[in-house]
């Protein structure tokens, strides 16, 4: 059965999106069939591997709140073993078209369950909020991943986002599990962020992943190309640390269930 993992963190600014991207990637490239679901408005997962504009007729909203069969709105990517669900601007209005919906909470969770069995890892990027369509990406999800930025306010909203994932866990869904903090734009010449590591360490300890993700240029380069990092530069820092990542998140789960 495929596992879900949710991209999630309320404060923008602190790699959610790039890393929805290239984990996404970086799981197909270690062989994983892997789908990436763009629940985010913005559409900056779905343009950050080259699906979007014309090449987009039907999107996520389409199969969220049209009844479309999800597989029409499945598209191919540069990655053999990487499939993605785009987003459109319209699902900013899709928080309002839901409020009033039966079962409002689970839509995305009706939607995806019968691909469980199609793909190794399906990875949600939620939009920078905690409004309904996180809700429905948390509701559905197996498991949380929570980029934190390396910086003074690192720490600042994870008491919000974790009270959220408590009510989430207590009345939508009991078996939402922390898959773990990714520590992001560490620069390793900032005494500061080294600080930062220590902190979290010290506050989550081993919910914390091994893999770091360097501030980077190629991994703030690489969207405005289509391309996860790994295909735009393949050598890069960021590239070999998303790969890591990957490695890390695959091995847990193989010992977990070996």
């Amino acid at each position: 059965m495929g596992r879900i993992i949710c991209i999630a963190n309320q404060k923008g600014g602190v790699g959610k999106t790039t890393t929805a991207i290239n984990l996404a990637a970086s799981l197909a490239l270690i062989n994983k069939s892997t789908l990436l679901i763009d629940i985010d408005p913005q559409g900056n997962a779905s343009s950050g591997v080259g699906v979007s504009g014309d090449k987009v007729t039907k999107n996520l909203y389409h199969a969220l709140l049209d009844n479309t069969n999800v597989e029409e709105v499945f598209y191919p990517s540069s990655l053999p073993l990487l499939t993605v669900i785009p987003s459109h601007i319209d699902l900013f209005g899709a928080e309002i078209e839901l409020v009033n919906l039966p079962q409002r909470e689970h839509r995305l969770q009706v939607l995806i369950r019968p691909l469980r069995t199609r793909f190794d890892y399906i990875v949600v990027d939620c939009p920078p909020s905690l409004g309904l369509l996180t809700i429905n990406s948390l509701t559905a999800a197996d498991s949380v991943l929570i980029p934190v930025q390396c910086e003074y306010y690192a720490l600042e909203g994870l008491a919000h986002l974790f009270e959220t994932l408590r009510r989430i866990k207590k009345s939508l869904n009991p078996h939402l599990s922390m898959e773990g903090i990714l520590l992001t734009m560490f620069d390793v010449r900032n005494k500061l962020c080294h600080l930062v590591v220590q902190d979290i360490k010290k506050h989550f300890d081993d919910r914390v992943f091994t893999s770091v993700i360097p501030r980077n240029v190629r991994l703030s380069e690489s969207p405005s190309f289509g391309k996860p990092v790994y295909l735009y530069d393949q050598y890069s820092r960021g590239a070999q640390c998303y790969l890591d990542l990957a490695k890390e998140i695959a091995n847990k789960r193989s010992s977990v269930h070996g």
